[in-house]
């Protein structure tokens, strides 16, 4: 088990994990300003001209009771908006950047589980390997 730890610690996942904590937070607390100063304002005119915006009271005079659908329409929209920053700055990028790595070192992609599957049919029923998206395979038949 430690061993394993090791390993984890020696790749780099630690850092990337880190990394990625710290720019998430730093990216929450921007999206919580635009949807705090900006979509709030916006939900809650949904509710019209009631005072607690997009809210229904339960009962008269007792806070307690507030089911706030703003709020929650809030917090869906900022991780959905977090989730996208992420992904379109950081994790696009970074496969554009692992893909065109692996090309210049001419390290082929890894094959599809079809293909995958078609080459272990054709081995052991003893067949020529041959690749599933040529036409005259007989394994694109399958």
């Amino acid at each position: 088990m430690l061993k394993g730890f090791k390993e984890f610690i020696m790749q780099g996942n630690v850092i990337d994990l880190a990394v990625a904590v710290v720019i998430g937070s730093a990216f929450a607390t921007i999206v919580d300003a635009f949807t705090s100063a900006i979509i709030n304002p916006l939900i809650a005119l949904l509710g019209g001209n009631n005072e607690i915006g997009f809210a229904v009271q339960l009962l008269d005079g007792n806070p307690a009771t507030v089911m706030d659908f703003g709020m929650l329409i809030t917090a869906i929209i900022n991780f959905l908006l977090i989730a996208a920053i992420i992904y379109f700055v950081l994790v696009g990028p970074m496969n554009k950047m692992k893909e065109a790595a692996a090309k210049r070192k001419g390290i082929e992609a890894p094959a599809s589980d079809n293909d995958l599957l078609v080459e272990i049919r054709d081995l052991l029923a003893g067949r020529p390997l041959t690749h599933p998206s040529e036409p005259d395979s007989p394994s694109s038949n399958a």
